[in-house]
C-alpha cells in the first residue's frame, strides 16, 4: 500500500504592473469621501424629484379651537405662509430702483419662483435660487449696491434655505449653507474687478445660520418626541402583557387548589373502592391501584406547576377557595367599607363546578373593588341569575355623588383584565361599559352544568 499526498497548486501571481499593493485609507480620507457621498445624495441625487408639501394636521391645539370651515382651511396654512413669503420676496425684488417695469417684474419673478417651488421640489428650489441669484445680480445691480445678493435675492434665498431645511433634514440644510458660503466668497473675490460695493454675504450667512439652527432644534425635538412616543407605546404594551401574565398566574394558583382537591378525592376513592366490594377480582384491584397512582402523580405535577408560578412572597391560603356561598360575607365586608350594595338572585340556586363558582366570586369581588376605588360613595347592585346552561352575573354601580367627599383612587389596571381572563378561561361572555346615568356595569355569562357534589 502506498500513500499519496495531493497538493493544491497555488494560483500564478499577477505581474507587478497588474496591481498596486493595498494602502490603508486614512480616517481623514474616509471622512472626506463620506462627506462627498452625503453631498451627492442630499443635493444632487433626484434633486428635482416631486415631493409635494402635505397638508397640515388639524388635530393641534390651535386648530381645534377654530370653527368647522376655518379648521378645514387650517390644513393649508403652511402653503399660505410659503406663498406669503414668496410675495414678500417678490415685492422686495420689484422695488430695486432699476429703470423699466418689465425688468422689475422679471426680478420679482426670479425671487418668487424659487420660494413657490419649495412646495413641490424642495431641493430643486435651492438650486433654482442659487441660479437666479447671479442672474438677478447681473440684471439689477449698479455696482454701488450690496453684492452679491440683491435685496430680493437675499430675502428669497433666506426663505428657501429655511423652508427646505424644514422639509428635509439637518445634514441637507448644512450642505446648502456651505454651498451658499462658497458662492458668496467666490462672487466677492472673482467678480470684484475695480468696483466697490458692500458685501452682504456675512449677513446672509449669519441670519441663515440662526434660522437653520432653529430648524435643527425643531427636528431634534420632533425626533425625540417621536422616540418618546414610541417608547411609551412599547412600555404600555409591555405593561399590558405583564398585567395579563400576572392575572393568569393568579388564576393558575387559585385553580391549583380546586384541581388538587378533586384529584385528592379521586385518589382516596380509588384506594377505598376495593374494600367496599366482597372478594373483588384481581383485575379490578389492579385498575384501582393504577387510578390511584395516576392521581398521586397528577398531584405531584400540580405541586411542581404551582412552584413555577408561585411568587417569592406567595403564601398558600389556609382556607379553601371561596364560592358563591361566601358571597354574603363579601357583601358585608364592602358594606363596612362604606359601599351601599344590594343583592338579587333569580332562578333555582344549584351547586356549580367549583371553578365556575370561584371565578364568579372573584368577578363580583373585583367589580365591587372597582366601585370603591373609582366611584366612592356610589351605590351598587349585584344580580345573580341561575339559568339553563350557565350562570349570569351583573354588577352595576351608580355615579359618585356630587360633590364627592372622597376622591377616586387609581388602581393598578388589573381589574378588567383579570375578569376577562376568568371569563375567557370558561368560554364565557363579558361586557364592561359605562351606563347612561354615569355609572358602570359589568355583565358576565359563565357556561356551566350542575354538579352533584363530590362523591
Amino acid at each position: 500500500m502506498t500513500e499519496t499526498t495531493h497538493t493544491q497548486p497555488m494560483p500564478p501571481e499577477p505581474p507587478d504592473s497588474a496591481f498596486e499593493p493595498y494602502k490603508p485609507r486614512s480616517p481623514e480620507f474616509r471622512a472626506a469621501m463620506d462627506a462627498l457621498r452625503g453631498l451627492r445624495q442630499d443635493l444632487f441625487h433626484d434633486a428635482f424629484a416631486y415631493r409635494p408639501l402635505p397638508a397640515a394636521s388639524t388635530d393641534s391645539a390651535l386648530a381645534r379651537r377654530l370653527p368647522g370651515r376655518l379648521r378645514e382651511y387650517a390644513a393649508w396654512a403652511p402653503h399660505a405662509l410659503i406663498c406669503a413669503g414668496g410675495l414678500v420676496a417678490m415685492l422686495i425684488a420689484s422695488d430695486s430702483g432699476v429703470n423699466g417695469a418689465a425688468l422689475n417684474l422679471g426680478l420679482g419673478l426670479l425671487a418668487l419662483a424659487p420660494v413657490l417651488l419649495t412646495m413641490v421640489r424642495p431641493v430643486g428650489a435651492f438650486w433654482l435660487s442659487m441660479a437666479a441669484t447671479p442672474v438677478a445680480a447681473a440684471l439689477g445691480s449698479d455696482w454701488d449696491s450690496e453684492w452679491p445678493w440683491l435685496p430680493g435675492s437675499y430675502a428669497c434665498h433666506l426663505f428657501v434655505l429655511t423652508i427646505v431645511a424644514i422639509r428635509t433634514r439637518p445634514r441637507t440644510a448644512a450642505w446648502m449653507w456651505v454651498l451658499t458660503a462658497v458662492y458668496g466668497v467666490m462672487a466677492e473675490t472673482g467678480f470684484r474687478g475695480g468696483h466697490y460695493f458692500d458685501s452682504d454675504t456675512m449677513g446672509l450667512l449669519f441670519l441663515s445660520a440662526l434660522s437653520l439652527l432653529g430648524v435643527t432644534v425643531r427636528h431634534i425635538r420632533s425626533a425625540a418626541r417621536q422616540e418618546v412616543t414610541a417608547q411609551q407605546t412599547v412600555t404600555a404594551h409591555e405593561r399590558s402583557r405583564r398585567t395579563l401574565l400576572e392575572e393568569r398566574t393568579t388564576i393558575a394558583r387559585e385553580l391549583h387548589d380546586v384541581v388538587a382537591h378533586h384529584m385528592s378525592v379521586v385518589a382516596i376513592q380509588a384506594e377505598a373502592a376495593p374494600y367496599r366490594v366482597d372478594n373483588p377480582p384481581p383485575e379490578l384491584e389492579k385498575a384501582f391501584v393504577t387510578i390511584r397512582e395516576n392521581a398521586v402523580a397528577a398531584l405531584t405535577e400540580l405541586r411542581r406547576v404551582l412552584g413555577v408560578v408561585r411568587a417569592e412572597d406567595y403564601e398558600a391560603p389556609d382556607a379553601p377557595q371561596p364560592t358563591l356561598a361566601d358571597l354574603d360575607a363579601l357583601l358585608d365586608n364592602v358594606r363596612e367599607a362604606g359601599l351601599v350594595v344590594d343583592k338579587g338572585v333569580t332562578g333555582a340556586v344549584r351547586e356549580l363546578p367549583q371553578g365556575v363558582e370561584l371565578s364568579a366570586y372573584r368577578i363580583v369581588q373585583e367589580a365591587l373593588s372597582n366601585t370603591l376605588r373609582h366611584a366612592p360613595g356610589a351605590g351598587a347592585r349585584v344580580e345573580i341569575g341561575y339559568v339553563i346552561g350557565g350562570l349570569g352575573l351583573r354588577v352595576v354601580n351608580g355615579p359618585p355623588p356630587r360633590p364627592a367627599l372622597v376622591k377616586p383612587s387609581p388602581g393598578a389596571g388589573h381589574g378588567i383584565t383579570g375578569m376577562q381572563e376568568r371569563v375567557s378561561m370558561l368560554n364565557g361572555q363579558m361586557t364592561a361599559a359605562p351606563t347612561p346615568e354615569g355609572g358602570y356595569e359589568v355583565t358576565v355569562f359563565l357556561p356551566a352544568t350542575a354538579t352533584g357534589g363530590d362523591a
